[in-house]
């Protein structure tokens, strides 16, 4: 009686299933990460958002000190009642006045996020941005009123497709612009964002 061989190879349906890989689901879950860091984000700016849109928020702002320049606020509450209010959020104020001339703020630098916010006198929000909707991150608005910026528009049409033109509803506002420093090491490069941030009136 002739027994058949074994073979000393395993059938190939005995072995263990190799795990696929899951792109899209690698893909989802970093979207979704993603999506969440950004509402935290979101969240926390909303929440410090009444301690500058408060009806006296432009007369407080005025007396960090000189107008069209960025004042950097400290953790405890100055003089002038403002702060920091997030230890992560650092947070600068500059206040201006567009009756003369525009004013153009500029910001930029190798910072993990920062956003700005424009308000007229009265505390409405005229205009937001960040560094993810920005022209290769940088913070670059020029701010006047409907005459200036009309004529910025007829002499520098170029300004179109680097810089944001914005009408101001009113000639005196207020921009706060905030850098984030989640850890200790990123502290300097955003200090230095803020202290170089621009806030100036120019020539129209």
């Amino acid at each position: 009686m002739i027994r058949a061989r074994k073979s000393g190879k395993k059938s190939a349906s005995l072995r263990p299933p190799v795990p696929r890989e899951k792109p899209f689901f690698n893909l989802a879950l970093a979207l979704l990460l993603g999506l969440v860091g950004a509402a935290v984000l979101h969240i926390v700016i909303i929440l410090a958002l009444p301690h500058f849109t408060g009806k006296d928020a432009y007369a407080r702002i005025t007396r960090e000190g000189s107008a069209h320049r960025f004042h950097t606020l400290g953790l405890t509450a100055d003089a002038a009642g403002l702060a920091q209010n997030d230890p992560f959020l650092h947070t600068a104020v500059c206040a201006f006045d567009v009756s003369l001339n525009p004013v153009q703020l500029t910001a930029q630098g190798d910072v993990t996020f920062w956003s700005v916010g424009v308000f007229d006198a009265a505390a409405n929000e005229v205009y937001s941005m960040n560094d993810a909707t920005a022209v290769e991150g940088r913070l670059d608005v020029i701010l006047g009123t409907a005459a200036q910026i009309a004529g910025l528009r007829a002499s520098q049409p170029e300004l179109a497709g680097q810089t944001v033109l914005m009408e101001m509803p009113q000639a005196r506002g207020y921009a706060v612009l905030r850098a984030l420093a989640p850890q200790q090491s990123q502290l300097p490069a955003v200090e230095a964002f803020l202290a170089e941030a621009g806030c100036s009136p120019i020539a129209d």
